[in-house]
């Protein structure tokens, strides 16, 4: 008997919701906080929402419910699963094996990059909670070169993020992971509410506000606002034939699959409003220019407009603290996948498993601190979407139709999903994973 095939123990979650709520995590991350909003202002507020809740349907009822379901109906991560896939068409799982190696590469390579940013995020929760952070005022001559994403003192801090990560891990999927979500995501909506209500009151802030809720309908004739709405929905859902389908395999034969992909589509969406809602009228509210995303607007260009508005060091720690929160339940179920891999492949026990997985991990971040924006960009343009495409040709295209209605319409409590799912994930999602791929390259990512 073979790795692959030897039974053995696994942990699960402990509860439908336990389950719903780490992938939510996994999915509610940096692309909501310093993305999501960037491109709704640059797009034009429901000019871009309109599509991108679209897009979100549209991946969440195909890819989203197919890499649960493929983890599901197997027990396994991407090897073992993308093995039985080639293993009911061709009677051999080795070549499916050898290509689930690739998602899991990707993962970690991810989550590499994930650690990094994280780092940064430690620091500065940390920082505005000491009021360091607040004391800069809105100087920008000292807001800026306190954000030295390459310096020496950001490495403790990639450490911390590794060892908290780590802490969680070990103590297993119900134990740490759910637990740690069952907190962190209900904390998370509730203090980006609370911050969404006290900037909705200040002086300014319903200049965002109406930005939001613009509609040009000739600028939905731009296929462009359509290509960049799916690459956000695409990534932010966390479709990559890693992490969804690591969680899945963790699931009761019990569990209502497509339920729960729209529990979590929906809930990834919502998180990604109240973040718009929090920044784009905060930025509105301090004058702030909204032009570009990623590292420089969370830790640069909000730190200014934080500091400048009442209760700005307060406004400022639970800001981080919702950051801090998106970024650990993202990077937990990033390293999952490769904890999980030494596990079912090495049987490793849990805690040797993850320490080799995040020591590796810790050490590669140090090691590629200096090069993050660059490495995160071959990864998400070019990794995560072979990665979606790899599952969801395996599930749909070469596992069998029957094979994947079976899997989806376990545990349904209304019977059968309609006829329409199996064609739209083997014909529509596939091909749009070629275009995100295709896309992603073409203009420098998407997502």
């Amino acid at each position: 008997m073979t790795a692959d095939t030897a039974p053995h123990s696994r942990d699960s979650f402990t509860g439908r919701w336990g389950f719903i709520l780490a992938c939510i995590g996994s999915a509610v991350g940096m692309g909501n906080i310093w993305r999501f909003p960037i491109m709704v202002s640059l797009w034009g507020g429901m000019t871009f929402l309109l599509p991108y809740f679209l897009c979100v349907a549209l991946v969440g009822s195909s890819g989203v419910i197919g890499e649960f379901a493929l983890g599901r109906s197997t027990h396994a991560g991407p090897i073992g699963a993308f093995g039985r896939c080639t293993e009911l068409r061709t009677g051999n799982r080795r070549l499916g094996g050898a290509v689930g190696l690739i998602p899991i590469l990707g993962s970690m390579a991810l989550a590499v990059g994930y650690t990094v940013v994280m780092g940064w995020i430690f620091k500065y929760t940390f920082l505005s909670f000491t009021g360091h952070l607040h004391g800069m005022g809105q100087d920008m001559s000292v807001i800026v070169p306190a954000f030295d994403a390459t310096a020496a003192s950001n490495l403790p801090w990639i450490a911390a993020a590794a060892i908290c990560a780590f802490a969680i891990m070990a103590m297993g999927v119900a134990g740490g992971i759910e637990r740690a979500n069952r907190v962190m995501m209900p904390a998370l909506f509730f203090l980006l509410l609370g911050m969404a209500v006290y900037i909705a009151t200040l002086p300014g802030a319903a200049a965002g506000y109406r930005y939001i809720f613009t509609l040009d309908p000739r600028r939905l004739l731009d296929p462009m606002v359509w290509i960049f709405a799916f690459g956000q929905a695409f990534f932010s859902l966390s479709v990559a034939g890693n992490g969804s389908v690591i969680y899945g395999s963790y699931l009761p034969d019990s569990e209502d699959i497509p339920s729960s992909a729209r529990n979590v589509a929906f809930f990834d969406t919502l998180a990604a409003l109240l973040a718009a809602f929090v920044i784009i009228p905060a930025m509105a509210a301090g004058g702030a220019p909204l032009e570009s995303g990623g590292p420089g607007l969370m830790f640069v260009w909000l730190v200014n407009v934080m500091n400048g508005m009442p209760g700005g060091r307060i406004v400022g720690a639970v800001f981080f603290v919702c950051v801090l929160f998106a970024g650990v339940s993202s990077i937990i179920n990033l390293y999952e996948a490769p904890v999980a891999t030494l596990q079912d492949h090495f049987r490793l026990p849990r805690v040797p498993a993850a320490a080799i997985v995040l020591g590796a991990g810790c050490a590669a971040a140090i090691l590629i601190q200096p090069v993050t924006s660059q490495w995160m960009d071959v990864v998400s343009i070019y990794i995560c979407p072979l990665g979606a495409l790899l599952a969801g040709v395996m599930f749909f295209w070469v596992a069998g139709k029957k094979f994947v209605l079976d899997a989806v319409d376990q545990g349904r409590a209304k019977g059968p999903l309609g006829r329409w799912f199996y064609p739209l994930g083997k014909y529509v999602y596939c091909t749009l994973c070629i275009a995100a791929l295709i896309a992603g390259a073409a203009l420098g990512g998407i997502g």
